[in-house]
């Protein structure tokens, strides 16, 4: 292993963008296949191979035959809690999970079920982990407004304290972000921020559309941003957040390959860049290998790596004395190693 895998293997951090159902580990889908027969494949090792995706609208149809598996409340736990325990080993002090609450409740489980059953696992997960969650209630924008409707009336009325995002999710082809204004109103309105995604697979108007009527606080994704210079110019100005995710981006064809992702535009126009893992199992990747391409993109060593896991907890919404407290444990990370490095061998 070498000096930097080290270095970001022990680095305390924040994960912004990251799917619940699209962080089930080849394991814990085996676990729900076996729980309930079907068209997933029970064997892990087989699992690779339908985790294996041609394009988008593949990716999407394989993650919602994992949402097929997730049919009673205590699956919707133990998918939480093993969640956060696979982001914990990676040193994850702190994550604003998108969960989709609208596709459990479709297939069966009550609302208030599925709050009840990701808040106990949240609870357990930081006293066994010590990994600290926070929700972003998101719509799947293939459901419509449908989906925006039961997506908001749950979060209004069954909502937990550790709710603090409005999200947008799933196909950006065909759903507009422009009718969906009245819901994002109202959850702003409700007191939560505003975090769709935008611009992966459409243009630079999709994000544009996001900003202006859905008034995104942070764009999930946004890679096509470098095709507008106004854009560009628009995003560093105002200090937007971009939770990028490289290998994601080029499992599902947003881009041609990691090694030309945009993410190194977008820090040359100054760019505020948060480093994300999305649907981890399912792209093959971790958070750790995600802060690895950044390294080798942006030509980090050990103090651009701090400073981008710094960027990260400074773009969340992790309250001030939870954020200062992760500020410092990365600081004394950082020291850890250059003191290490600093003993003649």
């Amino acid at each position: 292993m070498s000096d930097l895998t080290s270095f970001i293997a022990g680095l305390p951090k924040a994960e912004l963008h990251v799917h619940h159902v699209g962080s089930a580990s080849p394991r814990i889908v085996a676990e729900l296949a076996a729980r309930h027969p079907g068209v997933v494949p029970v064997d892990p090792a087989e699992l690779v191979d339908y985790f294996t995706f041609t394009d988008f609208g593949h990716f999407i149809e394989v993650y919602l035959s994992v949402v097929d598996l997730i049919k009673t409340a205590e699956d919707v736990r133990m998918l939480t809690y093993e969640v956060a325990a696979d982001l914990a080993a990676q040193q994850v002090r702190y994550a604003e999970l998108t969960v989709t609450p609208d596709s459990s409740m479709i297939r069966g489980i009550p609302g208030q079920a599925f709050v009840e059953a990701i808040e106990d696992a949240r609870v357990g997960a930081e006293r066994d982990h010590g990994i600290r969650l926070q929700w972003i209630f998101d719509i799947p924008g293939e459901r419509g407004l449908a989906a925006a409707e039961s997506t908001l009336a749950l979060a209004l009325e069954h909502g937990p304290s550790s709710l603090i995002g409005f999200g947008l999710g799933g196909p950006e082809v065909g759903v507009p972000r422009p009718q969906f204004k009245p819901y994002f109103d109202r959850a702003r309105a409700a007191g939560l921020h505003s975090l769709p995604h935008a611009g992966e697979v459409t243009g630079p108007e999709t994000i544009w559309d996001a900003l202006l009527e859905l008034k995104a606080e942070r764009i999930g994704h946004g890679t096509s941003c470098v095709r507008d210079e106004r854009l560009l110019d628009h995003l560093a100005e105002h200090r937007i957040p971009l939770e990028v995710c490289p290998t994601s981006n080029y499992a599902t064809g947003a881009v041609a390959g990691t090694d030309v992702h945009p993410v190194v535009r977008m820090v040359e126009r100054g760019l505020v860049v948060t480093i994300n893992s999305d649907d981890p199992p399912m792209f093959g990747t971790t958070l750790n290998t995600e802060y690895g391409i950044a390294a080798d993109l942006l030509g980090l060593d050990r103090q651009g790596l701090a400073e981008l896991a710094r960027t990260a907890v400074r773009c969340s919404y992790l309250d001030p004395a939870g954020q200062a407290a992760l500020l410092t444990e990365i600081d004394d990370h950082l020291a850890e190693t250059d003191d290490q490095l600093a003993v003649p061998r």
